[in-house]
């Protein structure tokens, strides 16, 4: 009885002990033991107002290309310039015109020659065929047809009616100046670049656009798992708060200790509101690119991407990339066509500085009838009809048909300036624009080759992150099971593991943005050597001296205004590359 007498009575010495410890805690601090606090529990997610739509990367790209608008106004353009292109062409259109006219005339008589008329009388019925056309090669040819019946009561009119009918045939070949290439070529040759760039534009947005819907989903999918970060951690600190409270109802804590938890319970509540809002936000930003705007519930879909931002490795070639943006950025492509574009006007001008010399050839045939009408004559006098003999327009068409009565001309007219000409002004400013032009173009080759290193080197920097914040992340995590074994243990505070919980749920952060920024990384890597990841800079202008509607192409690598109209009218001057230095990137 001796040994268990004397275990019995230490069990009830240590609980009158426990005890004795609370009362005299609670008295030093001079607090009573609270109310219970109110329940801390996480916010409520926001309802769906809408249908959910699951949605992975390649279906947001898919419908991206077919519902995104910027897309869609790119695609006019192409087909805007092929318009162009067909007005062009238009100037080689053959014109057809016809003419019919009817004409009388009264005329009062001052001759005694008249044989006794007051007045002469003339009618006359005409009709005119003809046909013009500008040749591909620089010629123009006319053709005309002309037809006519004339009467009169004009005594010395031997032929009344008079039918008559010739065919003219002119034709004119520039010989030096407007021989190889004249304004309608040029305008063409300058349309047909516009048309190309068009194609190179849209390719642009099309690649800037996959960029922005990929980054905008990698968003939306990271904002979701870091709600569930902050929603984990809240869980946490309510679980720490719990556990407190029973604590400080046992005596084994102070109450101030509570109060500390309902603190972090209540920050960490509003890091969850802040996450629910980020996540409305970047899918608001990814409904813009991706869905047509004009479904009912376009504001009220949810998205909900089934895929996560995954972790793979990507292997990294420069060199080769380098290469693979000189031959496909977008912005090298339009500079190039432009400087092409410039060589079209250096042509032309080149051109208008020769001599004016055109070949001229004219034939013509004519045909004549009607009735013939002989007169008595006596001297000077006329008198009665003596015979008449007619010939229709049948006879008349024949003489046509047999080159009866045939003219032809061929000469040769040559035109040149005294002095320097504006063409010879044009010339000169084209070249030095077109050297301007490749220095740029060199330059901005440069800054592509800069970019596309800049962007392997994040790509690099993006795995060394995620290897280093995976690595933290572990050991927050095992920080954290160690400080709340302590805690257990009576060996640490509220305060150390509240902030171990806190490191916890930032290295998850971490750990989740560092591979968030990896994959955009990746996205830009690829997007680097295809388009400009900042948009469009300076201004490209495509408009030869002849072409009413040139194009503004943006070839900046900072951001900047986008594709431009260009100027209306005549433009003297050549084109070049613009590389405006934009924003910052």
């Amino acid at each position: 009885m001796g040994p268990e007498f004397s275990r019995r009575a230490g069990l009830i010495l240590a609980t009158a002990a426990v005890f004795s410890v609370a009362l005299s805690a609670s008295g030093q601090t001079g607090q009573s033991m609270p109310a219970p606090p109110p329940a801390a529990t996480a916010p409520a997610n926001e309802q769906p107002s809408g249908p959910t739509r699951p949605l992975s990367v390649d279906e947001a790209v898919q419908l991206a290309l077919e519902h995104n608008l910027n897309i869609q106004v790119e695609r006019l353009s192409p087909q805007i310039y092929d318009l162009s292109i067909a007005r062009a062409r238009g100037n080689w259109v053959p014109q057809a015109s016809t003419t019919i006219q009817n004409y009388s005339q009264t005329s009062p008589v001052a001759s005694v020659l008249a044989g006794g008329q007051n007045s002469v009388n003339n009618a006359q019925f005409s009709t005119n065929i003809g046909l013009n056309q500008l040749l591909p090669w620089g010629g123009s040819y006319s053709v005309g047809w002309d037809n006519f019946r004339q009467t009169t009561n004009n005594f010395f009119q031997s032929v009344n009616p008079l039918l008559q009918s010739s065919l003219a045939l002119n034709y004119t070949q520039p010989l030096l100046r407007n021989f190889g290439i004249d304004a309608t070529r040029e305008q063409l040759l300058v349309s047909s670049k516009n048309r190309e760039i068009s194609d190179v534009q849209l390719r642009q947005t099309v690649v800037q656009t996959v960029r922005a819907v990929k980054d905008a989903y990698w968003d939306l999918s990271y904002a979701i798992n870091s709600l569930k970060v902050q929603q984990e951690s809240l869980q946490l600190a309510q679980e720490s708060l719990s556990d407190n409270e029973k604590r400080v109802r046992i005596g084994t804590m102070a109450p101030i200790d509570v109060v500390q938890a309902q603190s972090e319970v209540a920050s960490r509540e509003e890091a969850v509101i802040v996450a629910q809002a980020q996540i409305k936000q970047t899918e608001d930003q990814l409904r813009v690119l991706i869905l047509d705007p004009n479904t009912p519930d376009f504001w009220d879909v949810n998205l909900e991407p089934t895929d996560s931002p995954a972790f793979q490795n990507q292997a990294i070639d420069v060199d080769s990339a380098v290469r693979n943006a000189m031959a496909k950025r977008t912005d090298l492509i339009q500079a190039q066509k432009s400087i092409e574009a410039n060589d079209v006007d250096i042509r032309y001008f080149h051109n208008q500085t020769l001599p004016d010399v055109n070949a001229q050839v004219n034939y013509g045939v004519v045909g004549l009838g009607g009735t013939n009408i002989v007169r008595e004559q006596n001297g000077l006098e006329f008198g009665q009809i003596i015979s008449e003999t007619s010939n229709g327009f049948g006879s008349v068409l024949g003489d046509l048909a047999h080159a009866a009565y045939p003219n032809w001309s061929f000469g040769v007219t040559i035109g040149y300036p005294i002095g320097r000409s504006t063409a010879e002004a044009s010339l000169a400013q084209a070249r030095l624009e077109d050297q301007q032009a490749k220095v740029q173009l060199k330059n901005l080759q440069l800054q592509v080759a800069a970019q596309v290193r800049e962007a392997a080197r994040e790509v690099n920097t993006g795995l060394q992150r995620v290897n280093s914040s995976r690595a933290a992340r572990e050991l927050a995590e095992k920080q954290l099971d160690a400080e709340q074994k302590k805690f257990n243990a009576g060996m640490s505070t509220n305060f150390q593991v509240f902030q171990a919980q806190r490191d916890l749920s930032s290295a998850r952060n971490d750990e989740i943005q560092a591979i968030l920024a990896y994959n955009k990384a990746v996205v830009d890597f690829e997007t680097v050597q295809e388009a400009s990841l900042a948009g469009n800079g300076g201004n490209i202008v495509i408009g030869g001296q002849n072409n009413q509607n040139g194009i503004g192409v943006g070839t900046g690598l900072g951001t900047g205004a986008g594709t431009g109209t260009g100027t209306t009218g005549t433009r003297p001057s050549g084109t070049g590359p613009g590389t405006g230095p934009g924003g910052p990137q």
